[in-house]
């Protein structure tokens, strides 16, 4: 009964959160289109869809990853292995990047752009060995107690030098691989693993040391895929281009194309959760705890999973697809950037694994951090810094310019905002491109550069993903600053 009626609320939370995503849609198809969806049906099913999995998946989590990550962490500790953890933490990045459906899409885009110079597989390689190296090296930071913010400074100065020398038909590309590196049930896992850490090492807090493996996994790929393409463009050649997907609509297809889908969620978590068990049983022999639990978790993290993608895909993301689209032929400006804007924030605050990030660091800080505030900060974050991506592409110049900007604000924030906010934004910069953000991003980003004169697909196409990364990291900084200096706007404990 119990989990009944946390479902229930999840359920009803998650229907007010998609709300954003009415409202642009309404509005949009009403004043600027002049007429209805055409299938309404088919797009409010997709809604109760959504929100059925976010609440499924949110309660799996609770089960399965979030206590197994802590667990596994607090084992490394208790029992002297942490020879093993940090071979631990490079299997789960490349695991968890490696099979990244955002990841692949990325890879795929940016190979077919730039006429199979860029090979797709070999990209993600770099990405995921990327990923995989820094989160060695974010283990070692919770366990030495090294500030975050000597790291992200560290880290960010090279990415932003490497912008400047590197081939400009790679940066956009470098900079959204970052931002794609997480996904929906790698973020709570990795979070779990350093809020474990944390709690399990005398003298570490919790939102200061718990959080931040996510923001490395984010930054050190920018610097790997820089790496690449520059070595690509000096040395490489034109390759092979992958095929167009197929497409057909046939009722055979539809089901078909399910049982996929299924199948592709099933190979994005297999390598995470083959890594978990290997771990736990073969290099720290420790069963499980409560393994049916844990058992029933996975698999409703994913069915929840796969009823969200499943529920936006059915008339959500085709939708605001298409809006983009229709608005490039438009040719406004103005309402190409408050679309942009718009469906960042509606998009954002739908993400699950924000609503599972948010409500561990305001378990983690009592009076502190509103989980509620954290999302609609975010979500604003992501907005904006869609919209001032878009802004870029139509107005022209060079990307490394705008984006370095944003990272120097983010930079001087570090030092200005309260240490124990740090972290936590950067982990959350990590959070807000997902399965769902990440195809309708890419597509007006690609779509827009490809409709405004003088622009190149592959400088001026990507980048919108690495814009709506860093944004909310400035968004959450200045949050906590006001925050700080206004404690009645605080959120009580209890």
């Amino acid at each position: 009964m119990e989990h009944l009626s946390r479902f229930a609320n999840e359920f009803v939370g998650a229907l007010r959160n998609l709300l954003p995503i009415v409202a642009v849609v309404v509005v949009f198809q009403l004043m600027v289109f002049r007429r209805m969806p055409d299938d309404p049906l088919e797009l409010v099913a997709g809604l109760l869809i959504v929100a059925t999995g976010i609440g499924v998946f949110l309660q799996g989590l609770d089960l399965s990853i979030f206590p197994v990550g802590k667990n596994l962490a607090n084992q490394f500790v208790r029992n002297g292995a942490l020879r093993l953890l940090l071979p631990f933490g490079f299997a789960i990045g490349f695991a968890a990047s490696i099979a990244e459906p955002a990841v692949i899409a990325v890879a795929q885009q940016a190979q077919i752009v730039s006429e199979g110079r860029i090979n797709g597989l070999t990209l993600r390689l770099v990405i995921a060995v990327s990923v995989g190296l820094v989160l060695v090296l974010g283990i070692l930071r919770v366990l030495r107690g090294w500030p975050i913010h000597r790291l992200l400074i560290a880290g960010y100065a090279v990415a932003l030098t490497f912008t400047f020398v590197a081939p400009a038909e790679i940066i956009g590309l470098a900079y959204d691989a970052g931002g794609v590196t997480t996904n929906i049930v790698s973020v709570p896992l990795i979070a779990a693993i350093g809020l474990g850490l944390a709690n399990s090492i005398r003298g570490r807090s919790l939102l200061a040391d718990g959080f931040g493996l996510v923001a490395l996994c984010v930054m050190v790929p920018m610097v790997g895929v820089q790496l690449y393409g520059t070595w690509v463009y000096s040395f490489g050649g034109a390759g092979d281009i992958p095929p167009p997907p197929d497409s057909d609509d046939g009722p055979a297809d539809w089901v078909l194309g399910m049982i996929l889908g299924l199948a592709e969620m099933v190979r994005e978590v297999l390598p995470i959760v083959g890594v978990v068990l290997f771990f736990q049983y073969i290099a720290l022999r420790r069963r499980l705890a409560h393994p049916w639990r844990v058992v029933v978790g996975f698999v409703m993290v994913l069915v929840g999973l796969y009823a969200f993608v499943v529920g936006l895909k059915l008339g959500l993301v085709p939708l605001g697809t298409l809006m983009a689209e229709q608005l490039i032929e438009q040719g406004v400006p103005a309402l190409i950037l408050l679309f942009a804007v718009l469906i960042g924030f509606a998009v954002t605050m739908a993400e699950p694994a924000l609503v599972a990030i948010g409500e561990q660091a305001q378990d983690a800080s009592p009076g502190r951090i509103s989980a509620t505030a954290v999302r609609v900060i975010v979500a604003l974050g992501v907005g904006l810094g869609i919209g001032f991506g878009v802004y870029r592409i139509l107005v022209g110049g060079p990307f490394h310019y705008f984006i370095a900007a944003a990272y120097a604000v983010a930079m001087v924030l570090m030092f200005l905002a309260p240490r124990y906010i740090v972290a936590l934004a950067f982990d959350l910069g990590g959070v807000t491109t997902s399965e769902v953000t990440v195809p309708l991003v890419t597509a007006l980003g690609i779509g827009l550069a490809a409709a405004v004169e003088g622009r190149n697909v592959l400088i001026d196409g990507f980048g919108l993903i690495a814009y709506a990364s860093i944004f909310p990291v400035i968004a959450v900084m200045v949050y906590a600053m006001v925050m700080e200096r206004s404690p009645r706007l605080r959120r009580e404990p209890g």
